[in-house]
C-alpha cells in the first residue's frame, strides 16, 4: 500500500519551518527549521522592511535537509528522501504557507530586481491611503513612482509563496485569487481580478501571474530541485496560502463565526465571515479565505517587541521560558507600568499611523526588569483586545479563540491575559503554520475528502478561560487605552 507523506513549509520572517505529515495517520513525524535564531530584516530607512528572496530560498534548502534526515524512508534501513524517488510505496506532496504583503518583482528571465518589500513596511502608505494601507498593490505603486527604473524592468509581481514554488518548479509563475486578495488586487465581490485597482495605480494587468486555484497541482518541483534538495522529481505542489489563511485552516478553522489567532512576529485574529458591517476607517481587512471572507486584524509590534525585550531588557542568556516565569514574578497590572508595543511601522489598526512603542507610569523605585517583561506582554495582549472591539462593532462574535500552541501562545501570562480582558475561552492546538500547509497539501492532492478529515487528528492541548485576575487585567486595560491615546 503506498504510503503518502505531506511535505509543508511555512516561509515566515525569522525563520522558514518544514514539516512533514504522515497522511494516514495524520502524525508529524519531522519537523525543522532554519536559521536557528532569527532571520535579519533589512531597514535601509526608518520605517522600511525588505528581505532578499534569495535567503527564504537558502532556509527553506536547510530546513528541507534538516526535516528530511529524521525519517527513516526504508522502514529500519538507513536512507533519505532522495532514495524515496525510487520506492513504489513512497509517494509525496507539497504545501506552502508564506508571510503575507509581500513584494517580490522579477524580470523576463525571473531575476529578482530587488530586495522584497514585506509585511510590516511602511514606506507606501502615501500612495495607498486607507483604502490600500501598506499592502502589496501600494507598495508596487511606491516602486513605480519612487525607482521607475526598476519598475521598467518588472516581468511579473510575486508574493513570498509565489516565489518559492516558483523555485521550486524550475520557473512556473503563478498565484491565487487568496494571495491577490491579500494584496488588494483582488474583486471579492465579483471574484476576479479587480480592474479598478490597476486602473488606479496604472498598473497593467500583464504584472499579474496566472490564477491557479488555492487546492489542486499548481506546478511539480523540476529535475534540478528534486536533485538540490533531495526529493522526488515531480513532486506536486498542491496548496498554497498566506500564514493567516493558513494559520485558520492549521485550526479548521473554515466556517463562518469562527476565530484563529497568532502571535509570531507579528500578532493576528483571523475571523470568518460572510456576513458583517464593514469598518468605516478600514481599520481591519478583508481576504477571500477558504469558503467565506476572512476578517483579519493584524497588530505589527507583538512578537517582535517580545524578542526586543529578550535581547535589550532581560537578563544575558535568558530564554522566552524563563522571560515568561520572571514576568509572571510580579502581579496582573505591572503595578502601574503600561506598554504601548506599535514599534514596528505605521499600524492599520492605528488608521495607518505610526504611533511607535512607549512605557507609560514607570516609577524607578518599584519597578524592575520583570515589571517591563510583564507590561510588555499584556500590552501586546491589549492590543489584541483593542483591535477585537473593532471587530466586534463589525458584527464577528469572539467566544472562542483557537490557536497554535507556539511563539507567544506557549506564555502562559500572555494567553490568561488575553482570556482575562476579552472573556473568551482560548483553545490552544499542537500544530504550527508548517504541519497546516502540509495538510493543506492533502486536501489538494485530494488524499482527505475535506476539512474535517484533513484536521481530524488535531490534538487540544489546553483550555484557557478567565480567571481571578480578570478585574486587574481589566483595569490596567483601561489604563493602557488612556496611554494610546
Amino acid at each position: 500500500m503506498k504510503k503518502h507523506y505531506l511535505l509543508g513549509y511555512d516561509i515566515g520572517t525569522s525563520s522558514v519551518k518544514a514539516s512533514l505529515v504522515d497522511a494516514a495517520s495524520g502524525r508529524i513525524v519531522a519537523s525543522a527549521q532554519y536559521p536557528d535564531g532569527e532571520a535579519p530584516i533589512s531597514a535601509p530607512q526608518p520605517g522600511w522592511a525588505e528581505q532578499d528572496p534569495a535567503m527564504w530560498w537558502d532556509e527553506l534548502k536547510e530546513a528541507t535537509r534538516r526535516v528530511t534526515a529524521q525519517v527513516d524512508w526504508k522502514g529500519g534501513e538507513k536512507a533519505t528522501l532522495a532514495d524515496a524517488a525510487s520506492l513504489e510505496d513512497v509517494s509525496l506532496s507539497i504545501g506552502i504557507s508564506y508571510q503575507m504583503h509581500g513584494l517580490v518583482c522579477v524580470d523576463s528571465e525571473l531575476r529578482v530586481l530587488r530586495p522584497s518589500i514585506i509585511w510590516c513596511d511602511s514606506r507606501a502608505s502615501k500612495y495607498g491611503g486607507t483604502r490600500y494601507g501598506n499592502f502589496t498593490a501600494a507598495k508596487l505603486a511606491w516602486v513605480k513612482n519612487e525607482e521607475p527604473y526598476i519598475y521598467n524592468k518588472v516581468y511579473k509581481i510575486m508574493l513570498p509563496g509565489d516565489y518559492i514554488a516558483m523555485r521550486l518548479s524550475g520557473g512556473v509563475v503563478n498565484t491565487t485569487a487568496s494571495g491577490l486578495s491579500e494584496g488588494m488586487f483582488w474583486d471579492l465581490q465579483n471574484d476576479r481580478l479587480d480592474s479598478a485597482t490597476m486602473q488606479h495605480f496604472g498598473f497593467p494587468e500583464t504584472l499579474i501571474p496566472d490564477v491557479v486555484p488555492t487546492f489542486g497541482v499548481q506546478s511539480r518541483v523540476c529535475a534540478d530541485v528534486a536533485r538540490e534538495l533531495g526529493i522526488p522529481e515531480g513532486t506536486p505542489i498542491c496548496y498554497r496560502a498566506g500564514d493567516q489563511p493558513n494559520n485558520a485552516l492549521s485550526l479548521n478553522v473554515v466556517r463562518d463565526g469562527e476565530i484563529a489567532a497568532t502571535g509570531g512576529t507579528s500578532g493576528v485574529v483571523y475571523g470568518v465571515a460572510s456576513h458583517f458591517q464593514p469598518d468605516a476607517q478600514n481599520r481591519v481587512n478583508v481576504f477571500k479565505h477558504v469558503e467565506h471572507n476572512g476578517i483579519l486584524l493584524c497588530i505589527n509590534g507583538t512578537g517582535i517587541l517580545n524578542a526586543w525585550m529578550r535581547r535589550t531588557v532581560a537578563p544575558e542568556g535568558m530564554g522566552y521560558a524563563e522571560m515568561n516565569t520572571l514576568a509572571a514574578s510580579v502581579p496582573a497590572g505591572a503595578e502601574g507600568l503600561s506598554i504601548i508595543p506599535f514599534g514596528n511601522g505605521a499600524e492599520r489598526v492605528l488608521c495607518n499611523e505610526d504611533r511607535g512603542a512607549s512605557i507609560h507610569g514607570i516609577n524607578f523605585n518599584i519597578h524592575t526588569k520583570a515589571h517591563l517583561l510583564r507590561a510588555a506582554q499584556e500590552g501586546i495582549a491589549f492590543s489584541f483586545m483593542y483591535g477585537m472591539e473593532i471587530m466586534k462593532d463589525m458584527g464577528v462574535d469572539v467566544r472562542t479563540i483557537k490557536a497554535g500552541n507556539a511563539n507567544l501562545f506557549l506564555s502562559p501570562l500572555f494567553r490568561q491575559t488575553l482570556a482575562n480582558v476579552s472573556g473568551a475561552t482560548i483553545e490552544l492546538y499542537d500544530t504550527d503554520g508548517a504541519a497546516g500547509a502540509a495538510r493543506g497539501a492533502g486536501i489538494g492532492a485530494g488524499i482527505y475528502a475535506d476539512y474535517d478529515e484533513a484536521f481530524g487528528t488535531l490534538q487540544k492541548m489546553a483550555v484557557v478561560t478567565p480567571d481571578d485576575e480578570t478585574p486587574a487585567c481589566k483595569e490596567a486595560y483601561e489604563r493602557w487605552r488612556a496611554a494610546l491615546r
